[in-house]
């Protein structure tokens, strides 16, 4: 990668294994992780193709898998993708820059119905390069295929995110204040975002 992801700088040593171990004990403490997964499958017609980008340990891609989904699950951190190759076996969990992210080079050249960018990810990425990434995850869509993207207000801009959604190509079609889809409203502190690929694109 050439710029690392603020998920390597930003964070402390151990930071990786301390958010595996988070979500395992919440799994097993039986909290409701499936939030984003059924907004998502909702969406969606059945056995869709779904693009878990910046998928951490895996617990969005595996509740869609779960629900009959084609999941390819991509995140930097090899640490989490190796907890979500041992906790959530099915879904394609696959090491990769989203700055960088080239599916076909690494076995998977099908593009897919929608992406999903849960848990902060474009905060997460290397400083400057969030309109790259928007643009990668466009790249990897089919024409009318859409983008679901959640981060809190304060990690970024929403004036510059709109500013690059529209710079990768895609339409702002919905926004919510939450992911059970609360009406968007200046003061939250929180955005979803959903983003289409024109259908003649």
């Amino acid at each position: 990668m050439a710029i690392p992801p603020r998920w390597f700088t930003e964070t402390a040593e151990g930071h990786s294994q301390w958010y595996i171990d988070r979500f395992r004990a919440m799994a097993a403490q039986g909290d409701d992780l499936d939030g984003e997964a059924r907004l998502i499958d909702a969406m969606v017609k059945r056995g869709a193709r779904i693009l878990d980008a910046g998928c951490g340990p895996g617990r969005v891609g595996a509740a869609l898998h779960a629900r009959g989904h084609d999941v390819v699950g991509v995140d930097a951190d090899p640490a989490l993708i190796q907890a979500a190759i041992e906790d959530h076996p099915g879904p394609v969990w696959l090491v990769s820059d989203l700055a960088e992210l080239d599916l076909a080079s690494l076995g998977q050249a099908e593009p897919f119905d929608a992406a999903v960018l849960a848990g902060n990810v474009m905060a997460f990425v290397a400083e400057g390069t969030e309109q790259q990434v928007l643009t990668r995850v466009y790249q990897h869509l089919v024409p009318d295929g859409f983008a679901v993207v959640g981060f809190h207000a304060d990690r970024y801009d929403l004036a510059r995110f709109d500013q690059d959604l529209a710079g990768a190509g895609f339409e702002l079609e919905h926004r919510f204040a939450t992911w059970d889809l609360r009406p968007w409203r200046a003061d939250a502190d929180f955005v979803v975002t959903i983003l289409r690929r024109p259908a003649g694109s």
